[in-house]
């Protein structure tokens, strides 16, 4: 799996790495920053990448507004159960 560096969060499922490149995490969904839930989702990313965090990339799955949609992980642990609430403190539809 290729790896790349952090160099910033932009929200909460969209991060850059240091060469440049705009990745969307597959299969993660956040509320975009103007939206209610939007900064917290990015704190939430930010807190388990911060910048210069290695993470693992697949190779593309798709690409979304300029960006590439990945799976990324993080020590081999899939971001997405990494910043996923609880549970118990997911809105009920």
């Amino acid at each position: 799996m290729p790896r790349g560096k952090v160099k910033r969060v932009i929200n909460g499922d969209t991060f850059q790495l240091k060469g440049g490149e705009y990745v969307r995490i597959a299969g993660l969904d956040a509320a975009e920053l103007h939206q209610k839930g939007g900064l917290a989702a990015k704190r939430r990313l930010q807190s388990k990448m911060p910048q210069d965090t290695q993470v693992g990339l697949s190779m593309p799955v798709a690409k979304s507004y300029g960006r590439l949609v990945r799976k990324v992980t993080i020590n081999q642990k899939n971001v997405i159960k990494l910043v996923a609430k609880p549970k118990s403190q997911r809105r009920s539809k």
